[in-house]
């Protein structure tokens, strides 16, 4: 939902919630602060049985956020408890640097295939007021549908996160020059592995919290690397502005999906388990196959 004024929000926003509430859905409303408050006033008595949330609470990691939602979700369906969930979800794009907009923007494509199978209706709001016009634009590349009003339409930008011409995919952000960067090899002896990426994420300055998500994910990148990428790989740690970054590359030849770990893993499947942890452990997680084979690279920040 591409809006320009309050009116054109609540015109959208309030028949969602109404009909909702009506049908017996869950309802729950991710925005703003101010229009947290605008929807209050409007829906009167119904605001009650709306969920709000503050964006600011919500959007904080895209992979912490879409697990949010997926808990959310099926709280309130299993068991019938609701039959269908309905979210308002606006996402925060005020203070995200190039690499997290880029990483955010690629989370909202990745929701098509993250809740393809759920019983979930989103609306995602974007006001032009504030957003700069290239996350705009954007917005009518990741949404199928464009809300005005109670109405919906196709969006004739859409491009689905698998698209074949690979819209969606990125080279990684080359490293800032001066900026430090250890490198080593490994094979199946991980020890090595988590010894490095501890040593080196704390000389960095990174917290003893963050050393240990850090070498649990790495570990857990790495285990497959080893299992799937020919038994070997190497792993590079280096800080990027406030964040530590953590590169593991698989010489293989297999291309990985890059929204992989966005799709919650079947309890009793066995494998998927992997990029969905490192994703909620991790504030931002990349994925890119290249000649050199395939880098999943880890950010966690300093702060």
């Amino acid at each position: 939902m591409i809006y320009r004024s309050d009116e054109e929000f609540l015109a959208a926003t309030v028949p969602f919630c109404l009909d909702g509430l009506e049908q017996g859905d869950a309802v729950l409303a991710v925005t703003t602060g101010a229009n947290i408050d605008l929807l209050r006033q409007s829906l009167g008595g119904a605001a009650g049985d709306v969920e709000f949330v503050d964006a600011n609470e919500w959007y904080r990691t895209p992979g912490r956020t879409l697990g949010a939602y997926h808990r959310y979700v099926d709280q309130r369906t299993t068991g019938g408890r609701y039959p269908l969930v309905r979210v308002i979800g606006e996402p925060v794009w005020h203070g995200r640097d190039a690499t997290e907009t880029t990483e955010w923007t690629r989370y909202e494509s990745a929701i098509n295939v993250a809740f393809a199978g759920c019983p979930a209706w989103i609306v995602c709001p974007y006001d032009t007021r504030v957003l700069p016009g290239h996350v705009v634009e954007d917005a009518r590349r990741t949404h199928p549908q464009l809300v005005a009003g109670p109405a919906a339409q196709a969006s004739d930008d859409y491009t689905p996160p698998d698209a074949a011409d690979g819209a969606w995919t990125r080279r990684l952000a080359p490293i800032p020059a001066g900026s430090p960067y250890a490198v080593l090899p490994f094979d199946a002896d991980l020890v090595p592995v988590r010894t490095f990426v501890a040593e080196h994420a704390s000389s960095l300055g990174l917290s003893e919290s963050g050393v240990q998500l850090l070498v649990f994910a790495a570990n857990e990148i790495a285990t497959n690397a080893v299992s799937h990428g020919g038994g070997r790989g190497r792993v590079a740690v280096g800080r990027s502005g406030n964040r530590i970054i953590c590169d593991i590359t698989d010489p293989g030849s297999g291309a990985l999906d890059w929204y992989l770990g966005y799709l919650p893993p079947e309890p009793g499947g066995q494998s998927g388990h992997g990029l969905w942890i490192v994703r909620q452990l991790c504030d931002l997680v990349e994925v890119h196959t290249g000649d050199g084979g395939t880098t999943v690279r880890l950010h966690v920040g300093t702060a």
